[in-house]
């Protein structure tokens, strides 16, 4: 079981990224989904997370509205749409599942880093 995480990057202020989490071993839609980030010199945060059973949505409030988790269940892949990218969503932004099947489980993280 493991997740991989790719689309990371160099991006100016303003733009976006989608971030991608690619799932082999268990069932996406049959966990908790959710993605963290992690900048320099500070903990781990919950960005986003999205729920097994009827596909709801939550977001930290720094993000809302700019960030949408989503997840293709034939592709068993969660994305991570990042949009008016600012600076300070610089970080390694991890990929993280939660279930029975797996316990939790972390992805090695993809660098996201907003600079002109």
């Amino acid at each position: 079981v493991q997740l991989v995480e790719s689309g990371g990057g160099l991006v100016q202020p303003g733009g976006s990224l989608r971030l991608s989490c690619a799932a082999s071993g268990f069932t996406v839609s049959r966990s908790v989904m959710s993605w963290y980030r992690q900048a320099p010199g500070k903990e781990r945060e919950l960005v986003a997370v999205i729920t097994s059973a009827d596909g709801s949505t939550n977001y930290a409030n720094s993000v809302k509205g700019r960030f949408t988790i989503s997840r293709d269940n034939p592709e068993n892949t969660v994305y991570l749409q990042m949009n008016s990218l600012l600076p300070e969503d610089t970080a390694v932004y991890y990929c993280s599942a939660t279930s029975l099947r797996v316990g939790v489980l972390w992805g090695q993280g993809t660098e996201v880093t907003v600079s002109s």
